[in-house]
């Protein structure tokens, strides 16, 4: 079985840091993180992760402008991207499901089942 590599944008620490040592330590998942939209593009495009972890309230690059910059760059359009939001109103998640990202977390969410329910969304194997 191969290593999945999942990044991690989120301007919370404590967020970040609990995620990933979930994702390490249950999906023995190798995980990268980055604190901004632009470090996260950037980081993006140099690691190409199979999967992306995306906050959608940050200051100066919000999730949504930074989903955005990542389908822009050719180098990747095509990673799938996770919403992680604290915004669970219906209209809000119609709104970020339109956007064509692959599934949308709720938080707070449950550490222990954060691999499964990112597995679960891209059809992996956990």
């Amino acid at each position: 079985m191969t290593t999945r590599h999942i990044l991690i944008i989120d301007d919370e620490y404590d967020i970040r840091a609990v995620a990933e040592l979930s994702l390490k330590a249950v999906g023995a998942w190798q995980v990268s993180t980055a604190a901004s939209g632009n470090e996260g593009v950037t980081k993006a495009v140099a690691e190409q992760p199979d999967v992306i972890l995306l906050d959608v309230m940050m200051p100066d690059m919000d999730g949504i402008a930074t989903f955005k910059a990542l389908q822009a760059h050719p180098a990747t359009n095509k990673i799938p991207v996770i919403l992680l939001t604290a915004k669970t109103q219906a209209a809000e998640q119609r709104r970020f499901a339109e956007l064509g990202v692959r599934a949308i977390i709720t938080k707070p969410f449950k550490a222990m089942k954060l691999p499964a329910q990112i597995a679960a969304a891209l059809n992996w194997e956990s």
